[in-house]
């Protein structure tokens, strides 16, 4: 296979000139590994503190868009003493090829992984009559 199933863009998110968060905090880009099969691509993305509620997943135009919030509240009567764990937001994209068949994507998140199952378009071939005009 020459092409690529899945090329990733990985970008440092930064909100363009002219548009404000509605959210303050910091935003992370996820890590990711991507493991490729004969029949689909599976990505599992690091997105500790999210959970499905908290997650948004968007596919517009081959391009597949992560974005993720986590809320972070000390326990109640507690006072912060230490940070060594940032809390923010994730956002992360990816390009998907042809190759994949969009309208069977799949998408679980557990402990904090999201793990998407990308599963490939099966090759088509038919016959074109010609006609004579």
């Amino acid at each position: 296979m020459d092409e690529k199933s899945l090329e990733v863009r990985k970008e440092e998110m930064e909100t363009p000139e002219g548009i404000e968060r509605t959210r303050p905090g910091r935003t992370y880009v996820p890590q990711a590994d991507i493991f490729e099969s004969n029949g689909e691509v599976v990505l599992l993305v690091d997105m500790p503190g999210v959970d499905a509620e908290s997650l948004d997943i968007v596919l517009e135009e081959n391009v597949l868009k992560l974005s993720g919030s986590v809320d972070f509240e000390a326990p109640e009567g507690y006072d912060l003493a230490l940070a060594e764990y940032g809390v923010g937001n994730f956002q992360r994209a990816f390009s998907i090829s042809n190759e994949i068949d969009q309208s069977r994507i799949e998408a679980s998140i557990k402990n904090g992984v999201l793990r998407l199952v990308l599963p490939k378009a099966v090759p088509t071939m038919r016959k074109i009559a010609v006609k004579s005009v």
